[in-house]
C-alpha cells in the first residue's frame, strides 16, 4: 500500500477496507488492521459508508475538528509500534495503559497525544522523530 501523498486514494482505501469487512470479504492484513480500527470507532462508520462524504470533507483544526483519517492512522501506527515493540518499551507501556484504562483502544487514545506531539515537533524542527522523547512521554502516561 503506497499512496504517493494522495489523500483521496488513502481515504478510498479506508472506505474500501471497511466495505469489504462489512461484506465479509477476504481482507489483506493492512485492510484487516484498518477495518479493526474502524470497528473500534462507530462514530466514523457513517462517514466511511459514504465515499463522497469521506473524500470531500476538509477537517480544520482551527474549527476544532478532528480528522478521522488522521486519528485512525495514529491508531494503526501505535498498533504497529506495539507489534514490533519499537521504540523498545512501547509494548510494555501499551499493556500497562490497557490494564489501567480498561481497553487497548483507550490506551491508544492516551498514547496518540504523545505520538502527535513527537510528529509535530519533528515537522516543526525539520528533524527525525525523537523516539527517546516519545517513549519518555509514553512512560509519563503511566504516572497519571
Amino acid at each position: 500500500m503506497f499512496f504517493e501523498q494522495n489523500r483521496d486514494e488513502m481515504r478510498r482505501y479506508y472506505v474500501e477496507s471497511w466495505r469489504k469487512a462489512r461484506a465479509g470479504e477476504a481482507l489483506e492484513p493492512v485492510e484487516r488492521m484498518i477495518a479493526d480500527v474502524v470497528a473500534d470507532h462507530p462514530e466514523y462508520h457513517a462517514l466511511l459508508e459514504n465515499e463522497d462524504k469521506a473524500l470531500g470533507r476538509e477537517y480544520l483544526p482551527e474549527d476544532g475538528e478532528t480528522n478521522p483519517f488522521l486519528h485512525m492512522g495514529m491508531h494503526i501506527a501505535i498498533r504497529e509500534q506495539v507489534a514490533t515493540d519499537r521504540p523498545q518499551g512501547v509494548r510494555h507501556v501499551h499493556q500497562r495503559l490497557t490494564e489501567r484504562r480498561g481497553s487497548a483502544v483507550e490506551a491508544e487514545h492516551a498514547m496518540i497525544e504523545c505520538l502527535a506531539e513527537m510528529l509535530w515537533r519533528a515537522q516543526r524542527d525539520n528533524a527525525m522523530p525523537d523516539e527517546a522523547g516519545y517513549l519518555d512521554c509514553l512512560k509519563g502516561l503511566l504516572g497519571r
